[in-house]
């Protein structure tokens, strides 16, 4: 018997988690569908990641950019993720989303409020996902043009978490867990949040991540929500994810998410391979990313000339350096199709992909109150 402190959504999703028969999973899956339709019409959001550095200071026992991995390193100047983001531009992409581990050292001192401001005249809705700080930094992003934040916790398990992350500020649970709430304080009017599966049991995962989703709907309701469930993916370091999580149960741990909260935006990254992106597609799936590259400078090259490794935080440079050299990704993606062939995949499936969805002169002339 389910918890009965637990609010009425929590239990019914919890309720949909557990093992279902084919048949029954292909009725959820059916009316996922039709749920998305009556809230998202076909529309679907594409966006791309920017890499802008992949040095940090956190050990994170899962990550490629693990501060003690000895990876390619390298950030960017303001003009390299100027060409990178122009690249996108070109593409279609006119949503970015702005990455980079977490070090003070390479990414402080108003450096990513440059890249948005470079950015923000033809990339009309930029993102950050990058180390957790306090509301009035968000503020200053915010004032710089950022609209949409995305942070996840990685894995809801307190005792998983204290394990996995044995050095940085990330290995404090509790002041990840907050910051969604900083960043609508510092005003965000876009956040996502999500997990990693395969780093804790799937169906404990789901829940918790369900439970921080309900509570901010309720407590911060004046922001939209993105929810993800990225799958873990090889990378630097050879982590080997504890947990499974099959495909049949990410198709239902998505069903439910759509079936429970039918206005909350659902992403999926090209961490998942072409023939389950397009089979959930249709299922509640609201935003995608395509042609993506998880290393700074993946897009254009940029940066090459800069690489090094880092020792106790410490800048080493390489020994020998080679023209076929770039630096590490922080995970190997599963789907390396075009933007071009996604498009096209989307059209034929009955869907609108949407490049832009969002302008300054919206509020820009918006009535006055």
């Amino acid at each position: 018997m389910l918890p009965q402190g637990k609010p009425a959504l929590l239990r019914r999703f919890e309720s949909m988690l557990e093992p279902v028969a084919p048949e029954r999973l292909e009725r959820m899956a059916q009316e996922s569908m039709r749920v998305t339709r009556r809230h998202f019409g076909r529309t679907m959001r594409l966006f791309a990641p920017v890499y802008v550095s992949n040095e940090c200071v956190n050990n994170c026992a899962y990550c490629g950019f693990s501060r003690d991995n000895p990876i390619l390193r390298v950030t960017l100047t303001i003009d390299q993720v100027v060409k990178e983001a122009r690249h996108l531009a070109v593409e279609g992409f006119r949503h970015v989303l702005l990455v980079a581990g977490e070090h003070p050292k390479f990414v402080s001192d108003g450096y990513l409020e440059e890249c948005i401001r470079a950015i923000k005249g033809f990339i009309p809705t930029v993102a950050i996902e990058v180390g957790p700080m306090e509301a009035p930094e968000y503020e200053r992003m915010v004032a710089a043009g950022a609209e949409g934040l995305v942070v996840y916790q990685e894995t809801y398990q307190r005792e998983t978490y204290a394990r996995l992350h044995t050095a940085g500020p990330k290995k404090n649970f509790d002041w990840r867990l907050e910051c969604p709430e900083r960043g609508y304080e510092g005003g965000f009017r876009r956040i996502g949040i999500g997990a990693l599966f395969g780093l804790a049991p799937w169906r404990e995962e789901a829940v918790a991540l369900a439970a921080h989703l309900e509570w901010l709907q309720r407590h911060c309701w004046k922001a939209s929500y993105t929810v993800a469930m990225p799958r873990m993916r090889p990378a630097a370091g050879g982590f080997v994810p504890e947990f499974g999580f099959t495909d049949a149960e990410f198709v239902q741990l998505l069903c439910a998410f759509r079936l429970c909260f039918p206005q909350v935006g659902i992403v999926l990254s090209t961490r998942e391979t072409p023939a389950l992106r397009d089979a959930v597609l249709p299922l509640g799936v609201t935003s995608m990313s395509a042609g993506s590259h998880t290393e700074p400078g993946g897009y254009t090259g940029q940066g090459k000339d800069d690489l090094h490794i880092t020792r106790k935080g410490r800048r080493v440079e390489l020994e020998e350096k080679s023209v076929e050299d770039r630096a590490t990704g922080q995970f190997d993606i599963a789907d390396e199709r075009t933007p071009r062939e996604i498009e096209v995949l989307l059209r034929r499936l009955g869907l609108d992909p949407v490049w832009k969805d969002w302008d300054e002169a919206i509020l820009d002339n918006a009535p006055a109150a």
